[in-house]
């Protein structure tokens, strides 16, 4: 046989068809390889340029403290209720002039984080006080302003039962164990020494019995003053609730900050 036919015949040429079509597949593996190798270079290069150029939300976190302030969780404010009468109520006074609201204005601005309830009825003696005071008087309720008597002494009730009153009051918001500042009141001049004589020792009795704060007088500052009442020459217009929050200001603040320890 001549080489001419080996080169020729059907055995050998397709041996040499499977030689080619193997290298082939050989280069080919190889280049794509390659290609692969070269797109994931690409790809974290571009991923190190990216994270050079643009912080990771973390770290503008970080940057920004807002991971902080979003662990952070926003303090609960102390919950006061003004418990009274009209003096507490603000009597003829628009809303927002009453002393409660006056009060949280005054302590909101040297930054006290505290919300204050306005529980004050006009009219109201110290039996109606007791009456409502379990449903005046929420359960989440840190302090209560007790300010009642005034109209006791008005209507010349006899101060025993005024001082009973009180002293049911204290002990029901004691057993709740709700903090109490206890607002004294001055019987008028009109009812006579021998009735002033047995009213107003009850508020200091009554504290020291109790130990809670004693402010001892409500009016403090603004009784006779006729620049700071209405007209019926009694109850406090906006300015003179205004010099009643800021006499009776010291003693809150030295309260609140016992409370929070």
């Amino acid at each position: 046989m001549r080489f001419k036919d080996l080169l020729t015949s059907p055995l050998q040429v397709l041996m040499h068809i499977l030689v080619i079509l193997g290298l082939m597949g050989l280069f080919a593996a190889a280049a794509h390889s390659q290609s692969q190798a070269q797109s994931q270079a690409q790809s974290q290069a571009q991923a190190q340029d990216q994270s050079q150029l643009s912080p990771s939300i973390a770290d503008e976190e970080t940057e920004t403290g807002l991971s902080d302030s979003l662990a952070e969780p926003m303090e609960t404010p102390l919950k006061i209720i003004g418990f009274g009468d009209s003096l507490m109520a603000g009597y003829l006074l628009p809303a927002g002039d009453a002393f409660p609201q006056q009060l949280e204005l005054a302590l909101d601005g040297k930054g006290y984080n505290i919300s204050i309830d306005n529980a004050g009825v006009s009219g109201d003696t110290t039996s109606g006080g007791l009456a409502r005071l379990d449903w005046s008087v929420p359960e989440d309720t840190d302090l209560v302003i007790l300010e009642l008597g005034a109209n006791d002494a008005l209507r010349g009730i006899a101060p025993e039962l005024t001082e009973a009153n009180l002293d049911e009051m204290l002990s029901k918001l004691k057993q709740r164990n709700i903090s109490v500042i206890l607002a004294g009141m001055l019987a008028p001049p009109n009812m006579g020494q021998a009735y002033a004589d047995a009213f107003n020792p009850i508020y200091p009795r009554l504290a020291k019995k109790h130990n809670v704060p004693l402010y001892p007088f409500f009016l403090d500052g603004v009784t006779t003053q006729q620049q700071y009442l209405l007209e019926d020459g009694m109850h406090p217009n906006k300015d003179g609730v205004a010099v009643m929050v800021s006499n009776f200001l010291p003693l809150f603040e030295k309260t609140v900050t016992e409370l929070k320890k």
